[in-house]
């Protein structure tokens, strides 16, 4: 169990549940990362006292330090702040909690001094998960995932020899659309896809996982993670959100992870891992749910976004970077009126046809791929 962490993300949902887990645990926090929600993070560093605090935002960074010129604290900003948090002294285990590809260099930076990564940003695994990988090996830095589905993948997966694993099953919640038609779904707009049933999430993950984007992403993750190939990978959409994920073997037996949807258990077990604590979730009792537990197939028609992060993961090299900037653009442009449900598919599918391709990238080729299809689409829209 670590015994202090760095945390990058504190102002965002899972941010805000590691604090909450942390101080249950009595885990010290050396430093917070966030992007300028400054009178949150204020609130945080008041409370929890770091030695660091990365503001990602170079203005908001400024005025976060005016806020707190009586405390003992440093304030640093931009990229080169989140790698300092990152890297702080005395901090086991980093907390990568930020939104998008910004997180993919101050994790690297940990890595490479050896920290375990208590991973809850998909993208650096999505948009450089081969170079990360080789890193943590090479450095001995253990990688824990923090989302549900990899977490229960991840326990299912600890007292198994890799050879027996047949397929990994992740389960996705059909999020707030399941069952629509692709009528239906053209009117979404962004005040309807962000009321998701089952988790309370940052706006853009609630949008992904609208688009069923985000299990794409996830299993572009896992096959990272696990080192298992996007074709051993298989998804079911499961609404309950009971079964966070399964593992199949080869003798045909499936292992399971069940417990309430709460974002506080898997976080609570990347830090106290190997060990177990009891925590604040509440108690599964499998005689109250009164709908049962169900398994369907994804709608690829409704929901093309799967589909296209599964192709983009078999195809490998820049496409995963591509697609998942691409991606980041267009529901930022969703999000702001610029365009509709389809038009995120629709912009991902663009950047993909119109960006090169490289079979086998570097990581500045994949930094570069991302850079370009944020650009791709965001200039599509300004020509338009």
């Amino acid at each position: 169990m670590t015994n202090a962490i760095a945390l990058l993300g504190s102002t965002g949902s899972i941010g805000r549940q590691t604090l909450e887990t942390a101080e249950l645990l009595g885990i010290s926090v050396r430093s917070l990362g966030a992007y300028k929600n400054i009178k949150l993070l204020e609130d945080q560093t008041r409370k929890f006292k770091p030695d660091v605090v990365a503001v990602f935002d170079d203005a908001a960074a400024q005025d976060f330090k005016a806020s707190v010129r009586d405390m003992d604290v440093r304030v640093v900003a931009g990229v080169d702040g989140l790698v300092e948090a990152a890297c702080v002294e005395g901090a086991s285990t980093v907390v990568t909690a930020v939104v998008g590809t910004v997180g993919l260099i101050p994790t690297l930076a940990a890595i490479e001094q050896g920290r375990t990564i208590a991973l809850a940003n998909k993208e650096t695994l999505v948009c450089a998960g081969s170079v990360v990988m080789k890193a943590a090996k090479a450095r001995g830095a253990e990688i824990i995932p923090v989302d549900s589905e990899h977490s229960a993948l991840f326990q299912c997966l600890k007292a198994e020899k890799p050879e027996y694993v047949k397929k990994l099953i992740l389960t996705a919640s059909g999020g707030p659309f399941r069952g629509w038609s692709k009528g239906e779904l053209a009117r979404v707009t962004p005040e309807m896809a962000l009321r998701h049933p089952n988790w309370r999430m940052g706006e853009k993950i609630t949008i992904d996982s609208a688009t069923m984007m985000n299990k794409g992403l996830e299993l572009i993750e896992a096959a990272h993670l696990f080192g298992i190939p996007p074709e051993k990978i298989d998804i079911v959409v499961h609404p309950e959100s009971i079964v966070h994920s399964m593992v199949e073997f080869n003798d045909n037996s499936v292992i399971a992870q069940l417990a309430q949807p709460d974002m506080r258990l898997p976080i609570q077990y990347a830090l106290t891992y190997p060990e177990r604590r009891p925590s604040l979730v509440d108690t599964l009792d499998l005689t109250k749910l009164s709908s049962g537990l169900t398994f369907e197939p994804p709608d690829f028609n409704a929901f093309p976004c799967l589909s296209l992060a599964i192709e983009a993961a078999k195809a490998g090299g820049t496409a995963p970077a591509v697609m998942n900037g691409a991606n980041e653009a267009a529901v930022a442009r969703f999000l702001a009126g610029e365009i509709g449900f389809y038009g995120i598919y629709e912009s991902v599918c663009a950047a993909l046809d119109n960006i090169a391709y490289i079979e086998e990238p570097s990581l500045e080729d994949l930094i570069a791929a991302d850079k370009q299809a944020k650009q791709f689409v965001t200039e599509s829209h300004a020509a338009s």
